[in-house]
């Protein structure tokens, strides 16, 4: 299955880092759902192994890969920021990691992706190569691109791309346009995008039950992804503190915050992120991996106002049910 011919209009977003597992991409196709692995943060031999596994029982799905952007962050606003951080690493009995640049193995991903042949390819935080996207249409995927402005749309539908993701301003996580400018709320930006590119559209962001996936339907989109509304799932790679937090009382808002990545990305307020985010460095990947032991440790512990939990503005209505349920639940 795939975008072409969807059985409903619900669609299991990627969550990198480990949230996404190859069991949640097969309980979502099984309910009818299409579901999709990360690729994010992933070597491409894991990434090979996870689509095996999803192929192996026919379930419907995709790949997102993330599409590595210029290596300009100044060290010396990465080194600062690694000094500010060390008392919250020290105190979780742990050392930060090295702020490297990394292409999170693009082309490997993309060899891999053309070699196989998933049936949907989507990209975030860039615009692949026209290049790229003929040969990935070639093996038999349609591919799509997160977008977070008309402009972004735009882009897409000049290098061929088949469908875009409109990721509006609500969804947690990262955001994963590229070119900056307003910000969009889901439903302007999907009347936005259909008024300027003859392009099919998946709306993203905040979106946890039925009456917002009718809501981006009739907005013009051709389905709805929900991720947060996934975290508390059985099958969710999610931890135990994490899918408490979700429904906590102190855990009621999110904020936009570079603290933990240092690319913009929204999740529920910790103090980590109110310590820190106005001192994080726009340099993403390189604070990502400088956190990320810090992150690791912080959920062994259970540490929630030093952990990343990442979620979309309606977190609240996330429940904790089997995959199928929530696909049931979403479903107009």
């Amino acid at each position: 299955m795939s975008l072409r011919n969807l059985t409903g209009p619900v669609v299991a977003a990627p969550m990198a880092g480990g949230v996404s597992t190859p069991e949640l991409v097969i309980a979502a196709g099984k309910a009818g759902a299409l579901g999709f692995l990360a690729a994010g943060y992933l070597p491409a031999e894991r990434l090979a192994e996870q689509i095996a596994a999803v192929r192996e029982v026919g379930a419907p799905f995709g790949v997102n890969v993330f599409v590595p952007g210029p290596d300009n962050a100044d060290p010396d606003d990465v080194l600062r920021y690694a000094r500010r951080l060390r008392p919250d690493a020290d105190a979780l009995g742990t050392t930060l990691g090295d702020p490297v640049w990394t292409d999170d193995e693009y082309e490997a991903k993309l060899d891999l992706l053309a070699a196989v042949g998933v049936p949907v390819v989507t990209f975030t935080f860039g615009v692949p190569a026209a290049e790229d996207v003929a040969a990935l249409r070639r093996a038999g995927s349609e591919v799509g691109v997160t977008v977070t402005s008309p402009r972004e749309a735009a882009e897409a539908y000049r290098v061929g791309a088949d469908f875009v993701v409109a990721q509006g301003i609500e969804a947690g996580g990262h955001r994963g346009g590229w070119l900056g400018g307003e910000e969009f709320g889901l439903l302007s930006l999907v009347r936005l995008i259909r008024s300027v590119a003859d392009v099919r559209i998946v709306a993203a962001g905040g979106i946890a039950d039925a009456a917002g996936v009718r809501a981006v339907l009739d907005a013009g989109a051709l389905a709805a992804a929900a991720g947060t509304a996934f975290l508390r799932s059985d099958e969710s790679g999610a931890g135990p503190a994490y899918r408490a937090a979700l429904v906590a009382p102190e855990f009621a808002e999110t904020r936009l915050t570079r603290a933990y990545t240092g690319r913009p990305a929204r999740g529920l307020v910790t103090r980590f992120m109110a310590d820190h985010d106005v001192a994080a460095p726009d340099a993403y990947p390189q604070v990502h991996y400088l956190t990320r032991p810090l992150r690791a440790a912080a959920t062994a512990a259970d540490d929630t106002q030093r952990m990343a939990m990442w979620a979309g503005q309606s977190h609240a209505l996330a429940r904790a049910v089997p995959a199928a349920e929530v696909v049931r639940a979403l479903t107009p």
